[in-house]
């Protein structure tokens, strides 16, 4: 178990873990009342949605897990990190928890792997909470992501020298992290063996039909039109390098009914440029 007792302050939730296999799956449990299901990226964990779980489990029931190899989670070597059963792990967590009327908060990857969710059981789905996201085909990321891509060179880059979740600290925001909101970003990931899943999350992303995942994005792609007809909230930092304002405009297409917050001063990580702007844009969309 990561001693997190220097970020207990900033991060003061209770660990809740769910069985997947022989792996402890860890989850934030806040708050009661209608559920909001929080699903973070990479390189980051439920750490990043610590200011929202604080300030809505204050009338819902928060629930924020950790993807397997993230966060407080198990990180198994061996396991098979790819879009399905990343999908398939928040599946069975949110189906023993047997919640309904979801409002769903997704980010990063956890727009694909939420999205994944979502799809599968639409009628548990009451709203969207998109953050700077995607759930749907591209055929071009930056070069900074695909030189971490390039065989041989990828794993010396994001694991031996734990380059993608340093370069995170300091490429993801317009405002400077502090350095306790760095430390717990930083956390789940101090050895070579923790950052199993922060490489394969960057070599999962399906560029083409031949990748594995190909075929799971398109048809995350191809249900996305079943949430036309319920409240969808958008927040998105314009100045993010990675979900550029492309992939804003994508979201567009599929929800025309999405209120949306556009940032400009803010990058990727959003709610760390615009906690508070974030949080009452969302009170709004809750309370439609």
């Amino acid at each position: 178990m990561i001693n997190i007792s220097e970020i207990k302050d900033i991060y003061p939730f209770a660990p809740h873990f769910f069985k997947i296999k022989d792996y402890n799956y860890h989850y934030v449990d806040e708050g009661k009342g209608e559920p909001i299901v929080m699903v973070h990226g990479n390189p980051t964990w439920s750490f990043y949605y610590r200011n929202l779980i604080k300030e809505f489990s204050k009338t819902h029931r928060v629930i924020a897990p950790d993807h397997l190899g993230c966060g407080l989670s198990d990180k198994p070597q061996e396991f098979q990190y790819r879009l399905e059963t990343h999908i398939d792990n928040l599946e069975s967590l949110l189906l023993s928890l047997n919640l309904d009327n979801i409002t769903l908060v997704v980010h990063d990857w956890g727009g694909a792997i939420g999205m994944g969710f979502a799809v599968r059981h639409p009628q548990k789905i009451s709203r969207l909470i998109i953050l700077n996201s995607g759930a749907f085909s591209m055929d071009w990321i930056p070069l900074r992501i695909a030189l971490c891509r390039i065989p041989w060179l990828d794993d010396k880059l994001v694991r031996s020298a734990n380059l993608f979740v340093r370069a995170a600290m300091h490429m993801t925001t317009v405002k400077a992290l502090p350095p306790k909101v760095k430390k717990g970003y930083m956390l789940p990931f101090q050895t070579y063996e923790d950052r199993i899943a922060v490489l394969r999350f960057v070599q999962d992303i399906p560029l083409a039909p031949e990748h594995i995942s190909y075929e799971v994005l398109l048809e995350i792609e191809h249900g996305l039109w079943m949430f036309r007809e319920i409240p969808v909230g958008i927040v998105w930092g314009m100045q993010d390098w990675c979900f550029s304002p492309r992939f804003l405009e994508r979201w567009k297409l599929y929800y025309p009914q999405a209120q949306t917050l556009e940032l400009a001063d803010a990058a990727h990580l959003v709610l760390e440029d615009a906690p508070e702007e974030a949080a009452n844009f969302i009170h709004r969309i809750l309370h439609e």
